[in-house]
Order: C-alpha cells, then sequence, then structure tokens
C-alpha cells in the first residue's frame, strides 16, 4: 500500500442547515446519498454546461463539525468558494476555503487498516484508492500509522493516469470542457435522474443524443511523453490534445470521428514528435457508440 500527499488538492467547506439541498441543486451528482466515510465526484458546470471545477463530496461527521467537505483542485479552491457563495443567496449555509489547513494524503494498493475520521474510498474508479483529508503536517505520520509506504504525487498522477482518469488543469482545461469529454459520465460522476442543477438541460442533451463526438482515451507513448496541450496528429490531420503521461501512458482529448477514420486507414498517431497509440480501440468504439468504428 502507497501514500502520497497531494499538495495540488484543497479543501473548500460548506455547512449549514441548508448545505445538502443548497449543493444538490448546484452540482451534477446526488448529494443525498452522500455521508461520512462516502463521497461522490461530482462538478459545478456553467449555464452552458462547461466544467468550472469538478470534486470528491464527503459529509464530515459531527466531531469534525458537520457539513460537506469538498476535495478540489487547490489552484480553484478559493474561486470556487466565491463562486458557492455567489449562489448561496437566502440558503441557510456557510462556504469557507479550509486549504491553508487541510489538504489530501491518497492511499492506494490496499485498504487501510483504521479508518480515519475524514477518509472515503475513490468514487471515481475502486483502483484509484482512498482519500484522506489531513493537513499537510500531519501527512506523513498517517501514512506510517496506517502502514503505507511513503509515495510521491508523481507516483499517484502515474497510477491516475494509467487508470485513465482526467485531471483538470493537466488533461483538460476548466472553463473549456464538457462532463462527457473528461469521461465524468463513466466516472459516476453525473446522476442523469436527479433534478434539475446548473448546466443540465445541456447535459441531458448530450447524453440522449449522443453529441459527445470529443472524449478522453488512454494513450500508449513511445518514449518521453509529449508535452500536455500537443497536438495529437494522424499525418497532417489534428484529431485533439494531449493530456498528461507518465510511465509510457498517458491521456488524450480525442476527436472519436477522426480517430475512427485515421484507424480504418492504418495511419500512425504522433503527438510532438513521439509516437502515440491507442491503448484500448474499444475505448473509441464505446465513445462514438457506433459499433464496428
Amino acid at each position: 500500500m502507497k501514500a502520497a500527499f497531494l499538495p495540488d488538492r484543497g479543501v473548500v467547506k460548506v455547512t449549514g442547515d441548508d448545505a445538502r439541498n443548497f449543493l444538490n441543486n448546484l452540482v451534477t451528482t446526488e448529494i443525498k446519498d452522500v455521508k461520512p466515510g462516502v463521497a461522490k465526484f461530482g462538478a459545478l458546470l456553467t449555464p452552458q454546461g462547461k466544467i468550472v471545477a469538478d470534486f470528491l463530496i464527503t459529509e464530515a461527521p459531527a466531531g469534525h463539525g458537520g457539513g460537506f467537505l469538498l476535495d478540489c483542485a487547490r489552484v480553484l479552491a478559493a474561486a470556487l468558494a466565491t463562486k458557492l457563495n455567489f449562489y448561496k443567496l437566502r440558503a441557510k449555509v456557510a462556504v469557507d476555503n479550509l486549504s491553508d489547513n487541510l489538504g489530501v494524503l491518497a492511499v492506494w494498493g490496499g485498504t487501510p487498516p483504521l479508518i480515519p475520521d475524514l477518509a472515503f474510498p475513490d468514487p471515481r474508479n475502486a483502483e484509484l484508492g482512498w482519500r484522506i483529508l489531513v493537513p499537510a503536517d500531519l501527512a506523513a505520520k498517517l501514512a506510517a500509522s496506517l502502514g503505507a509506504q511513503s509515495a510521491t504525487p508523481e507516483a499517484y498522477d502515474a497510477h491516475r493516469i494509467a487508470r485513465g482518469v482526467p485531471r483538470g488543469g493537466a488533461d483538460f482545461a476548466y472553463g473549456d470542457a464538457f462532463p462527457h469529454e473528461t469521461n465524468m459520465d463513466r466516472l459516476n460522476g453525473i446522476d442523469f435522474d436527479k433534478g434539475c442543477y446548473i448546466g443540465q438541460e445541456v447535459i441531458s442533451r448530450m447524453e440522449h443524443r449522443g453529441t459527445a463526438r470529443t472524449r478522453t482515451v488512454r494513450v500508449a507513448v513511445d518514449g518521453f511523453g509529449p508535452e500536455p496541450g500537443a497536438d495529437v496528429m494522424a499525418g497532417d490531420r489534428a484529431l485533439g490534445k494531449m493530456g498528461s503521461s507518465a510511465d509510457g501512458k498517458g491521456l488524450a482529448i480525442l476527436r472519436i470521428d477522426k480517430v475512427g477514420d485515421a484507424l480504418k486507414a492504418n495511419r500512425t498517431l504522433s503527438a510532438g514528435g513521439v509516437p502515440v497509440a491507442l491503448v484500448d480501440e474499444d475505448e473509441i468504439k464505446l465513445a462514438a457508440k457506433l459499433p464496428g468504428v
């Protein structure tokens, strides 16, 4: 079992009598199922359906003051808190950015023998392991008490990439990507049966009409990983953009129809002059919802 403190993650807390309903009316996931020890993956969207911020949401137990804790990109934590405060109107909620006092420890490769209060399995993919919200200065001591081997954030990033889970800011740009493009619908980040939330009409239409033409897919990289943002090419035709990569694996956001054409023509893919290949062509077929693409 390995553990890495993730310095790029922050924590926003939402408390108050109306906190659950307040969040449920804003984000893509169903908050009624969130409780201490259980988290959901979700996002706050623009009215046009683009991702403002994505996060893992859990409920703090009473001993930690209750309320909801959002494990989010630290660079966005202050802006996310401001945005949530903008939406609260007369709702009985308080929103605080706790990122200077509380961070995120990722644990993978096993189940912790003792489950700390602010711990939960990652709801996106069971292989990602556990998340534990903990002050940065206590993270190493906590990891040791769990019997976990200390690892670097880069090691966790490689683990995440190998499992095909994109990270905002590295694999897609906030404010410029739809949830389907980042596979939130496959990572348990969208509840299509819940009531309205910001951007819901756009996302529902994309789901039911199958209009998501761009998807995040896993790629194998031959050599050093291309720079994030490098064009993925098939000959002189751009198919999309490269995201993060590590240990010969990477993620890329690609136009599914263009990739399908390239595969049929047996064209070699590259990014930044580096050869790349799809890890699993079935990911393209599934994304396109077209058998035989």
